[in-house]
């Protein structure tokens, strides 16, 4: 029997709840822009300060003394985020509300940071090593799930033309109090042994940041109901649709190479603060003052990420970004020849790559955040999205593994020589085979 008779109503009647969909999302918005606003702010302040390049790296030097630690808990920490993506999409991509998620995952992942602080109070030495391992572990695995389950609820209910804003303005602010907290932590906290233990404190500060800004959320947002979702699916069946999702973009297929090699060019991220070792002591004031450098940059970098975004598309944003984290990183290798070329003090070129560093790696984390959520089909979004966190969570946990094997064996110089090439090849896929996903959907849209 002919079933086209009966399309024209099934139509209409889909687009009628798409209408009803986009009203509840615009006359919801100031609401919800205020929730997320206040989610990200404070809890990008807390976790800045957990995946700053300073802190955690520094904290397990001092415990080890061993590059291969360090990078050993960085590796482990994206491991745990690479399975968990997919596993949190399929448990979310058919359900119409999925805030109760956000808030069970977000805070599990929060635990892990509060069990930081109370491992380092309890215990010392080598078990001490063993716990903070263990918990940078479980804070990727919910972390993983987490990144999955805040990028749909963003996508839901913050139109695509105010994402780059409410993410420039949250991380700006978060950003402010998180480099003002960094100085104190590394000044006040960790010199002075603060309650026994300065690193302690500063992951119970950050535990109580990032718990505010959930709590904020959950007061405050108010979620709809999409018009259409997916049918439920196994976890094992939704992993044999990975090629078929590949097949049916390929710009989305080029940004994850892009995604993997610009995450592999992360692997002398832990070891940026370690390699000014041999220029300057590493107190908690120069710790701080390093911190503060690079979260500064985050802050004043994301009103010119943001809204540049909004107006061109982030893939401008990514391209940008990425050169910036190259000619950083060939800042601070060389951070000592200008010095004394220039005859100034070894700080401040440190100090600059520094706040080189945090500005390009806020820019890159913004662009390829919000260029996941641009690709394709709003009922693909959950496992476009784990897909990509996957693929970023392989390549991210073999990087700062292979980086500290490097850094023990050949130096830091080969180390940040591989990082940088990693980042040309990713900007070099990125110019030539990538297009602005935003144009693409206007296109199809048009």
């Amino acid at each position: 029997m002919d079933a086209r008779p009966d399309a024209a109503p099934v139509e209409a009647d889909l687009a009628e709840r798409e209408a009803a969909y986009e009203k509840f999302v615009w006359d919801n918005l100031k609401r919800n822009y205020i929730g997320h606003y206040l989610h990200g702010m404070l809890g990008m302040t807390g976790f800045r300060l957990v995946n700053a390049p300073t802190f955690l790296p520094a904290y397990l030097f001092a415990l080890s003394g061993s590059n291969t630690i360090v990078g050993l808990g960085l590796a482990l920490q994206q491991m745990g985020g690479i399975i968990s993506p997919i596993f949190g999409a399929t448990q979310i991509e058919h359900k119409t509300k999925v805030m109760g998620a956000a808030i069970w995952m977000g805070g599990l992942a929060r635990l892990q940071v509060l069990g930081m602080a109370i491992a380092g109070w309890l215990l010392s030495g080598q078990p001490l090593v063993i716990a903070l391992l263990f918990f940078m572990f479980m804070f990727g695995l919910f972390m993983g799930t987490q990144r999955v389950v805040f990028s749909i609820l963003m996508s839901k209910v913050i139109p695509i033309s105010r994402r780059g804003r409410l993410q420039a303005w949250r991380n700006a602010t978060g950003g402010v109090i998180a480099a003002a907290l960094a100085y104190v932590a590394g000044r006040y906290f960790i010199d002075a042994n603060l309650f026994g233990n300065g690193y302690s404190t500063t992951f119970l500060f950050a535990f109580v940041l990032t718990s505010l800004g959930l709590t904020a959320l959950q007061w405050l947002m108010v979620e709809p109901e999409p018009p259409t979702v997916r049918q439920k699916t196994r976890f094992r069946d939704r992993l044999k649709d990975f090629p078929a999702l590949i097949r049916s973009d390929r710009g989305f297929m080029w940004f994850m190479i892009v995604q993997m090699l610009t995450v592999s060019g992360r692997m002398a991220v832990p070891f940026y603060i370690l390699f000014v070792s041999s220029s300057i002591e590493l107190t908690g004031a120069n710790l701080g003052g390093l911190t503060l450098a690079y979260l500064g940059a985050d802050t004043l970098s994301n009103l010119l990420w943001g809204y540049v975004g909004d107006k061109t598309g982030f893939r401008r944003i990514m391209l940008l970004s990425i050169g910036l984290w190259i000619g950083a990183t060939l800042l601070l290798i060389e951070s000592e020849a200008i010095a004394g070329l220039m005859g100034l003090d070894v700080t401040i070129p440190i100090f600059l790559a520094f706040f080189g560093l945090g500005a390009s790696q806020s820019g890159y984390m913004m662009s390829a955040g919000t260029m996941i959520l641009e690709f394709g089909s709003r009922d693909e979004l959950p496992m476009r999205v784990a897909f990509s966190s996957t693929a970023e969570g392989i390549m991210a946990s073999a990087g700062p593994l292979l980086g500290g094997v490097l850094a023990a064996t050949l130096g830091y110089t080969v180390l940040f020589g591989t990082s940088m090439a990693f980042l040309a090849a990713g900007l070099l896929v990125l110019i030539l085979m990538v297009p602005e996903p935003r144009t693409s959907r206007l296109t199809l849209q048009g």
